[in-house]
């Protein structure tokens, strides 16, 4: 099957992929009645507006599986090896397809619970419709993670202060948001942050369309078996 378009490789990580072959389903969702769970690689499911991705799309991954209560309160169990290169990126994506220019206003509110062991992020990745650039934004992260590209500076945009990261994975430029300090819940004012890259920085245009806005967990080790929760997750805009 043919690996979703919503995940590219954008994060530079410390250690070497190691290709130990996936193996996907042999874990159960937790034991709440979720109305969706499925261990399946590319699990996916829309629910109130939203669509769900359980995305298993790196080499040598483990077992993972997707449950959700809503399209705002799901999550994933995933037990992958202690090895370098990004495994997964379990996501809600909520598409916008609107330019820049004519946002009225685009926000998000999340709040989560994250191991505290593991190499991942928690984090938006938001695409315009031709997939040419990608902005992330971190909200936290743990274990040897890092961000593709130079160190572009620090700037307070949308209710956070960011530490910048311009580059390319070389399928499209990447614009990597890193907060300076590790936050489980808070709310993002996404529109300031688009601006800031258009207008003040000039790295896209500001016709540009922006089509999905995704949260998800992207996750390169979680070796025993490691739980990650959206207690919820709402992304507005118009």
């Amino acid at each position: 099957m043919v690996k979703s378009k919503i995940r590219k490789i954008t994060m530079a990580v410390l250690a070497p992929a190691m290709a130990l072959g996936a193996t996907v389903g042999l874990a159960s969702a937790p034991a709440s009645a979720a109305v969706f769970n499925s261990c399946d690689r590319w699990a996916s499911t829309s629910l109130d507006g939203y669509k769900l991705y359980n995305n298993i799309w790196g080499s040598g991954a483990g077992s993972q599986c997707l449950w959700a209560n809503s399209g705002t309160s799901w999550g994933v169990w995933a037990d992958h090896p202690n090895t370098g290169g990004i495994k997964s990126y379990a996501n809600s994506t909520k598409a916008i397809n609107k330019t820049i220019d004519s946002l009225g206003w685009l926000t998000s509110n999340y709040n989560v619970s994250v191991p505290s062991s593991g190499a991942y992020n928690t984090s938006y990745d938001i695409w315009d419709t031709d997939h040419q650039y990608e902005i992330m934004l971190w909200v936290n992260y743990n274990g040897a993670v890092g961000p593709i590209g130079g160190y572009e500076g620090n700037v307070t945009l949308g209710g956070h202060n960011w530490n910048v990261y311009k580059g390319t994975n070389g399928s499209n430029q990447v614009f990597s948001f890193l907060r300076t300090s590790d936050s489980n819940s808070g709310t993002v004012d996404i529109k300031p942050v688009l601006q800031w890259i258009a207008y003040t920085k000039g790295w896209m245009p500001g016709n540009e369309t922006i089509g999905d806005v995704q949260f998800g967990y992207e996750i390169t080790s979680s070796s025993g078996g490691l739980n990650f929760n959206t207690n919820n997750l709402t992304v507005t805009g118009g």
